[in-house]
């Protein structure tokens, strides 16, 4: 055994350590808001994120992402659920890690390694939210607004990679799930589905989420107690048939 590798002969203090590992998210969530005519109708849905207006030093004044230092007591993931919690009062919201941001000088503080996650929120538990003691505003952007923002530190390319990273599992996942009630017809699905992608387009979109063999069982219809099928005429003239997500998640290749 080589001496060298002993732990005796290990010292921390040969290393190098960063200077924080701070957790920030991205707090997406559609709001809908009613269109006011006098035919029924969709409301209309907007993709905004949550942005905290700094309070003090650095970019102090400058939106940026919520977020904070993790604890030596706590994990990375639990330090982005605590602060989750902190900005949104909730805690049991679909959370995802998808990227480290390590370029050198992106925090005037120092060698500051943060880990980025995005949570998807639903619009009932953003409303009247306020701003924490270490921020000056609290407030909901479309994303387009806050993507043409000065944004404080690197969050303005964090926001933009969390926003590819979720556009792409819309069409390939069921987080579409995570901003519809429980039951929801056919074209509230597909309204929140091109919010998220505008360009997705798909004429047989019911047939193909109803009966496409690699989409069946996704899911289902709604049906009350007495197993008859559950309709609602909320957003349309006519009713339409209530549907439910199964749980199910979708088996798709590129080869088959």
């Amino acid at each position: 055994m080589n001496p060298n590798l002993a732990e005796e002969n290990y010292s921390a203090g040969k290393y190098r350590t960063p200077d924080g590992a701070p957790a920030d998210i991205v707090i997406f969530t559609i709001t809908s808001t009613e269109r006011g005519t006098v035919k029924k109708s969709l409301p209309h849905r907007e993709l905004q994120v949550l942005l905290i207006q700094r309070k003090g030093w650095p970019f102090a004044g400058q939106w940026a992402l919520p977020g904070g230092f993790c604890k030596e007591t706590e994990t990375v993931y639990d330090c982005a659920k605590r602060e989750l919690r902190e900005e949104t009062g909730v805690g049991e919201v679909h959370i995802e890690y998808f990227n480290v941001y390590s370029t050198p000088g992106r925090d005037p503080r120092g060698w500051i390694i943060s880990h980025a996650f995005f949570a998807l929120v639903h619009e009932q538990y953003l409303a009247g939210r306020q701003a924490a003691d270490d921020a000056a505003d609290v407030k909901l952007f479309s994303v387009e607004e806050a993507l043409g923002m000065e944004l404080a530190f690197d969050h303005k390319q964090i926001l933009q990679d969390a926003l590819d990273q979720v556009r792409r599992q819309m069409l390939t996942t069921i987080i579409a799930k995570e901003f519809l009630p429980e039951e929801f017809t056919i074209s509230e699905l597909y309204q929140v589905i091109r919010t998220l992608v505008p360009e997705f387009e798909e004429k047989n979109f019911i047939r193909k989420i109803t009966s496409t063999q690699s989409r069946k069982g996704i899911i289902e219809e709604a049906r009350d107690s007495r197993g008859e099928r559950k309709v609602s005429n909320r957003y349309s003239q006519r009713a339409a048939q209530l549907y439910r997500f199964t749980g199910d998640v979708p088996q798709l290749s590129l080869y088959s």
